[in-house]
Formats: structure tokens, sequence, C-alpha cells
């Protein structure tokens, strides 16, 4: 159990709405829907109607600053099946990277894989009261592309498990290729964070807004005294994908702000 998973939920009731495709840069194609993961009819790219208002916000922060930059989507909403699905994926992906074999593995290694698993990837749990976070529509994974429509370089890719994936990681080098790119992660967290979203510790991509994760690490920072988290298990999505996104646009920014901190 994580230590943001005790934090008690009261869903506000807003539904999953579609992102648009014309503000942002969603990628395709999508790796867990390429790995085969199990969206049936779901799309990934799904977020709570006052997430995605914060998430435009956070675009038009960057656009302001660096015209034609775009905020990359990676991932967004990821039904459970999803996670345990890429939680089984990453600990295979594991075992190949080390030469092991599950079959040999003694109780030590399998319980160490796990572990090296879920420093990056949430317990995939069935539970309402202990969500993952991107099966909230709360938590989306994002980098930047340029105004050439270009991936910003930051240093490692998403979902890599090793410690380049902290946020932090490049801060005290005086190489100037990994000063740029943390440069390039600071800025992503900026205005990331000047919408309203809080990042994940450990990861440079995720940043989640009003679950759990976002409640527990506001209150260890002292922003909020409050330890209930607004978002629990999404609801079915609001409508399917599709190709005109102005109604969705609409109603996210003609929410009540109610995601801001």
């Amino acid at each position: 159990m994580k230590p943001y998973q005790s934090i008690p939920i009261q869903d506000c009731g807003e539904p999953l709405v579609p992102l648009p495709p014309d503000q942002f840069d969603l990628a395709d194609p999508h790796f867990y829907q390429s790995l085969g993961a199990p969206y049936a009819d779901k799309s990934p790219f799904y977020l709570r109607q006052g997430v995605l208002a914060a998430l435009l916000q956070a675009q038009a922060t960057l656009a302001a600053e660096y015209p034609g930059w775009r905020i990359r989507v990676f991932d967004a909403f990821r039904p459970v099946a999803v996670q345990q699905f890429m939680v089984d994926y990453t600990f295979r992906e594991l075992l190949q990277i080390q030469g092991l074999d599950e079959a040999d593995l003694s109780d030590d290694q399998r319980q160490a894989l796990t572990a090296q698993v879920y420093q990056f990837w949430a317990p995939p749990s069935s539970d309402p009261a202990m969500p993952p976070p991107h099966s909230t529509g709360a938590a989306v994974d994002v980098t930047l592309v340029d105004q050439r429509g270009s991936e910003v370089d930051m240093g490692s890719p998403i979902d890599e498990i090793s410690a380049r994936s902290f946020p932090d990681h490049f801060a005290g080098s005086d190489d100037p290729s990994e000063q740029q790119w943390h440069r390039h992660r600071t800025l992503l967290n900026r205005v990331m964070v000047a919408a309203g979203f809080r990042r994940h510790p450990q990861e440079w991509w995720h940043f989640s807004l009003g679950d759990q994760l976002w409640t527990w690490l506001g209150f260890q920072a002292g922003y909020q005294a409050e330890q209930i988290a607004r978002y629990g298990c999404a609801p079915e999505p609001l409508e399917p994908p599709r190709a005109s996104p102005e109604k969705s646009v609409a109603q996210s920014l003609a929410s009540d702000n109610s995601a801001r901190p």
C-alpha cells in the first residue's frame, strides 16, 4: 500500500470527457494500445471535466511563453485492466533485461522485482478506496513538443524504470545537455503547477489534480489541511471520442473550476 492510498475519497461526480485533439498533441499511436492493452472500446484520451479545464489552462500558459509549443499527452485515463496489463508487461520486461527466467525466481527475487515495478506503477487495485491514479481520470502523463512538432528532450523516455525518471535527476549536473534536460523538465512542471497540478515525486511526466496522490502531496507540503480526494474511480466516459471536440471543450471551460487547489 502506498502512503497516499490512505486518503479518503469523496468523488465530486464529474464526468470523463474527451481531450480535444486540436488543443493538444495526442500520442499516436498510443503506446499501451499498440502493445495490446485491453482498452476494449475505451479511449485513453479522457480526463475528468475539471482536470481537462486545468490542462487547457496549462497549454495556454505554455503557448503564451513559447508560441507553437504544445503539451503532448502520452496517457490519461487508464482502466484498471490496462493497469494490470502494464504492470505484468513491465515485470516481464525487467525479467528480460536482467536475464532471468520467471520459473526459476526465488521468492526474494520475485519480491525485489515486484517492488521495482511498483516504484513506478501503482498497484492495479479494484478496491474503490484505493484506485490507481490514472483510473480516476485525474492523472495524466505528458511531455512537450516544440513549434516544429518535435518532442522536447527530457533526458529519458516516459515510463523508464531508472533513476533518470526522477524529476531532479539532472539538477546538479555540469553537463550542458543534462542542464538543458533539467530546464525542459522545469518548464513542464512550471506550466502544469500553475494550472493546479502536482507532479509525481519519482516521475517527471506524471501529473495529477484532485486524486489521492495530489491530496497527499498537498498535505505533505503544507498547502492544504483537508485530506480528502475529490476524484475516485472514474465513471464511464460521457460520450465516445469524436472528430469534433467543440462541445467537450465548452463543457470543460464552463466548469466551476473546482479543480484548482
